[in-house]
């Protein structure tokens, strides 16, 4: 068993009650999971279910639907914005951990013998 699921991405409504709360035909949900536009989940018995997070993604394709966009520009916007919120994520998070500084007594700048800067010393 996997571990716990965050609510956004359980699927938890059928097609018809998805189809319902979007406003959109239970065909039209099976078209674009067709092209690709969304994987919704499936049970063992391969019944559909839909999540908080699918049923975000098919209104935004129902706008880019009434934008004017085709199946293969919505499917290319979609990919798009998943891509470029991906980045925003990887820039929030810095790539190493975080550094802490301690504070030190400073260092003698005195040395012997010669520096690039400076003259030798008589010896």
């Amino acid at each position: 068993m996997t571990g716990p699921v965050p609510d956004g991405d359980r699927g938890v409504y059928g097609i018809s009650v998805a189809a319902d709360l979007v406003g959109m035909g239970v065909q039209n949900l099976r078209l674009y999971e067709a092209r690709g536009l969304l994987e919704p989940e499936r049970t063992e018995g391969g019944t559909r279910r839909y999540s908080a997070n699918d049923l975000e993604r098919l209104r935004r394709i129902g706008d880019l639907l009434d934008a004017g966009l085709n199946l293969a520009g919505i499917g290319m916007v979609l990919d798009l914005e998943g891509e470029n919120a991906r980045l925003r994520q990887e820039q929030e998070e810095p790539p190493w951990p975080a550094v802490t500084t301690t504070s030190r007594a400073p260092r003698s700048r005195k040395r012997t013998g010669s520096t690039r800067n400076s003259p030798p010393t008589p010896a």
